[in-house]
């Protein structure tokens, strides 16, 4: 795709807030930066009206990493404001358009909105993104593309805006299990206290066999309002495995899984106060109504409070991992509906969410797959979620499956959009 491909058929898209000509590096994959991670000299938007740094001093630890590992940057891509919201939605700056879809503004995911769109529509090979609460799996999920939410520790957040620093993870979007995985391994790795783990081998993942594993998949009476289509190719997706020769056993979990979903959100809630409450003062006049509204609900919550929650957070940590031990993934739908028109959005529910945001309460790894199509057209996405600092299993099963999968990489008919 030439440069100027790339600027309007992302004009059309809403992709980029900005386009690079040429490229920031190149020669090798290219890659697209979330509006939240710096890029030297050009503002860091975050999805707003007011940037939250106006001039970058240097590239984000994950820009440099992938620069120096050949990738090219051709532009930042937009977000949901404060990256605080799962459908997408940008009432201030415009939300991207779901490309599935030239002829109904469906929702793309967030808050990694524009990532996904132009991974999916070609606009590049690979993008960063961010996930406190599935905000890189949910777009991938709507986007019909790759998703990789590493556990913390594994890539630098440094020169990475927080919403809440001890959810937030860096991570990656791409058309492939392994492009993602590339990627992840080129960007992760030690950064002095800004993350501590070794890096990813992506090539020992990819090489991974998964012959006899045992995997725990959620059972569809545990999702949600999940949607029909959802449904039997999430199915269909569990026989596939099985016909790898993987053990797939419906899940047990030691409590719903629902209950890792409304303590995540409270807690996004408590610590995005503590991190953005001065830019929500400040500039809230110019911010969206709604996303203003879930800042200030963290407002009066007291460091005691914080404290307790978390205590409780390790506590189920713990239990889940004892629990995790057993098996070597954990699988469901990543979303309980296919991308609805934008239009339809209710601010005031996460269904998007609901199966993510555990992944970051646990602080585990946890993959999106594209494993098929809904009778609107629209992607559908399989969740595989690994135990404690284990990406290794989670590369390796979405690998496996995508093999099977008959998605092939498929891409949307862009046809209507020129």
């Amino acid at each position: 795709m030439t440069p100027d491909e790339r600027r309007r058929l992302g004009e059309r898209l809403h992709a980029f807030v900005t386009t690079f000509d040429p490229p920031l590096s190149a020669g090798g994959p290219t890659l697209a930066v979330k509006d939240l991670i710096d890029v030297a000299g050009v503002p860091t938007g975050g999805g707003g009206v007011v940037p939250l740094d106006p001039a970058p001093a240097c590239h984000a630890t994950v820009v440099q990493r992938l620069i120096d590992a050949g990738y090219g940057v051709v532009g930042k891509t937009h977000t949901v404001e404060l990256a605080c919201g799962g459908w997408g939605t940008n009432r201030v700056v415009g939300a991207p358009w779901n490309p599935w879809d030239p002829s109904v503004h469906r929702a793309p995911g967030g808050s990694s909105s524009g990532s996904a769109v132009a991974v999916a529509a070609g606009l590049c090979d690979v993008a960063l993104g961010t996930d406190t609460g599935g905000s890189v799996r949910i777009p991938a999920a709507a986007c019909g593309v790759v998703g990789i939410k590493p556990g913390r520790g594994l890539v630098s957040t440094r020169g990475v805006h927080d919403l809440a620093p001890s959810l937030d993870t860096v991570g990656v979007l791409a058309r492939s299990v392994a492009d993602a995985a590339q990627a992840l391994a080129a960007m992760s790795g030690p950064d002095d206290g800004f993350s501590a783990r070794p890096a990813f081998d992506a090539a020992a993942a990819l090489a991974t066999p998964v012959k006899g594993w045992r995997v725990a998949a959620l059972p569809l009476s545990a999702v949600p309002d999940i949607h029909p289509d959802v449904a039997a190719h999430y199915e269909e997706a569990l026989r596939k495995l099985r016909a790898l020769d993987v053990v797939v056993e419906e899940a047990r979990l030691p409590r719903p899984f629902s209950d890792y979903f409304a303590p995540n959100g409270w807690l996004m809630t408590a610590e995005g106060w503590r991190v953005r409450g001065a830019h929500v003062e400040a500039h809230g006049e110019r911010m969206d109504p709604w996303i203003r509204r879930r800042f200030e609900a963290g407002r009066e919550v007291t460091d005691a409070q914080l404290a307790q929650a978390q205590a409780q957070r390790a506590a189920h940590q713990a239990e889940f991992g004892a629990w995790m031990a057993s098996y070597h993934a954990l699988v469901s739908p990543t979303s309980p509906i296919p991308a609805p028109p934008i239009a339809e959005a209710d601010e005031t529910t996460s269904p998007f969410s609901a199966m993510t945001r555990a992944g970051n309460y646990l602080d585990i790894s946890a993959a999106n797959l594209p494993i098929g199509l809904a009778k609107t057209g629209m992607p559908i996405g399989f969740q595989v979620m690994g135990g404690d600092a284990d990406e290794t299993s989670v590369v390796a099963l979405a690998a496996a499956l995508e093999r099977v999968s008959g998605w092939n990489g498929r891409m949307p008919d862009l046809s209507g959009f020129s």
